[in-house]
């Protein structure tokens, strides 16, 4: 077996194979003939591991500062029998790898702006297509590697930041929209890049003087703020009456400041989003004097109002802006609302609120890049997917067991192990440069999981989400058999109708064809014809 991979090695560099892998020379080729020349690195080559998970595994060492074999016999001591078995062997052992690796690697300040960091977390998911020595490479798509959704859907989620299990596979689709189902990793480059950039934005707008006195008191973050540029204003609307202004949307309400005359902002009107006032966000039609012209508003009421308010955000056509902050205000709102209704407190609270966070930080990064858009803004915010969902508040059920307990469900797995750690969304913002309430990334002494993920398991989440994917995917062709059925049925109508009508419909067409001139001497003769017949009818009456 070790002669069997040593030959594969050498003769994939002698090729230059492995530039199916990265399309250009890299550190990665470097890495292969090293291992290739190097007798001392061929005697830290796992026999069942490809060659690229070889590579992968000898990266998470050096991260570690763990041997190989040390790795690999700690990986057989903490899993259990079924993670060992020969069939899944390769690939459980490159999650381990991969997961301890990560879980040590994000709690490094700045990480998501470390260029080896994300072509490592790439990596981890080309690897994890081919982790056995049996495996062959993955087709190219214009000598560009690419990566499948079950590696991004395995990888991404245990680095809170970059995805989240809910919505993993919406993430995936729109990041391999344009790229034929497969991912790249110049796409998944920019994603992270403009990730970082607006993780940026979120602090230095939560450093800025914008309600500085409000946010002192209740440590608010800001999301997101609009109405700054006088081109896209924002309207407020009380009664017929329209307003512009600034409107500002943190991790606890939305904020709007009349702009006044001298270019300064009047005191800032506060709409909880976190308190039980009963809150309806919902879209609205405005236009002037209090006509329904323009779907381009969002409603907010509650019960501490006496009236409702109408942010509107016009622009030229369309209603994407108004729908983006629809999608985020909703985010925020149910997000309280969950909190709330299986009444989560403390660490866990805030690792609640920040999910809906970092939701909105993806989907402002899907945004800042031109070749990724997406009209579907809910199906990234986690809980406005599960509000939509069937069986969505299964997913929060099971959600909310999981922050309150911490406790990951793994079948078949009771070996517990106190070297892996978890990765905290907490503590990873913390290591971005945003505290973000209470941290806490102590060991896990529950079993081999990072973040929501379980070495060569499903987790309890996992398997909510997964359940409601299926009745939703079930519910998609009901709803297309009941459509079909709908639309059959305003077929079968229309056609009776047209049968009905068929005469009237064919006169019609006639006296077109007559009026356009086609054949003069039929018309010359119908103008004629009709001439009398008028005047007949004028003479008789």
């Amino acid at each position: 077996m070790v002669s069997k991979t040593r030959n594969m090695f050498e003769g994939l560099v002698k090729e230059g194979s492995f530039k199916w892998l990265l399309g250009n020379r890299s550190s990665f080729d470097e890495e292969f003939e090293e291992m290739s020349k190097s007798p001392k690195s061929r005697k830290n080559w796992i026999p069942e591991l490809s060659p690229i998970a070889n590579v992968v595994v000898r990266r998470c060492s050096r991260i570690l500062d763990i041997p190989i074999d040390e790795l690999q016999a700690n990986f057989e001591s903490e899993a259990s029998d079924s993670l060992k078995h020969p069939a899944k062997y390769a690939r459980n052992l490159l999650e381990y790898c991969c997961f301890r690796a990560l879980a040590l690697s994000t709690h490094v300040l700045g990480h998501l702006s470390d260029k080896e960091f994300r072509r490592l977390t790439y990596d981890m998911m080309l690897a994890w297509e081919v982790p056995a020595t049996s495996n062959q490479p993955i087709l190219k798509i214009d000598d560009e590697s690419t990566v499948g959704g079950e590696a991004f859907s395995r990888i991404a989620p245990a680095i809170p930041t970059i995805a989240d299990v809910i919505t993993c596979d919406n993430l995936y689709n729109v990041l391999t929209a344009s790229t034929g189902g497969r991912l790249r990793y110049s796409i998944y480059e920019k994603y992270l890049g403009s990730l970082e950039r607006a993780i940026k934005k979120l602090k230095n707008q939560s450093e800025s003087s914008l309600l500085s006195v409000i946010r002192s008191q209740t440590g608010e973050k800001i999301l997101e703020v609009d109405g700054t540029v006088t081109t896209q204003p924002v309207l407020e609307h009380v009664g017929i009456s329209a307003w512009p202004g600034r409107l500002i949307l943190t991790d606890r309400a939305l904020y709007f400041e009349d702009l006044r005359v001298v270019v300064s902002y009047d005191k800032a009107k506060m709409y909880d989003l976190s308190g039980d006032l009963k809150q309806v966000v919902k879209p609205v039609l405005t236009g002037p004097w209090g006509t329904k012209l323009f779907d381009k508003a969002v409603m907010y009421n509650s019960i501490s109002l006496s009236e409702p308010v109408v942010m509107e955000f016009p622009e030229l056509k369309g209603h994407a802006r108004r729908d983006y902050w629809l999608s985020i205000i909703r985010e925020i709102l149910y997000a309280h609302k969950f909190i709330r209704k299986f009444q989560i407190e403390g660490v866990e609270r805030d690792d609640a609120l920040l999910k809906a966070v970092l939701g909105i930080l993806r989907l402002q990064a899907i945004q800042d890049v031109p070749l990724l858009k997406t009209s579907r803004y809910e199906a990234l915010l986690m809980y406005n997917l599960c509000d939509q969902l069937p069986g969505g508040d299964l997913i929060l059920e099971t959600l909310a067991k999981m922050l309150t307990s911490r406790e990951l469900e793994r079948t078949n797995h009771s070996n517990a192990g106190n070297s892996m750690y978890s990765v905290s969304a907490l503590s990873m913002m913390s290591n971005l440069g945003i505290p973000f309430g209470k941290s806490s990334s102590l060991p896990s002494e529950d079993g081999i999981y990072v973040g929501d993920i379980v070495v060569g398991e499903m987790t309890a989440l996992e398997r909510a989400v997964s359940k409601s994917r299926n009745s939703f995917k079930k519910v998609e062709l009901a709803q297309a058999s009941v459509d079909g059925v709908k639309v059959e049925g305003i077929d079968i109508n229309v056609a009776v109708m047209e049968e009905l009508l068929s005469p009237v419909i064919e006169l019609g067409k006639y006296l077109y064809f007559l009026e356009s001139w086609e054949d003069p001497f039929r018309s010359l003769v119908f103008c004629s014809v009709s001439t009398y017949i008028v005047y007949s009818w004028v003479h008789y009456l």
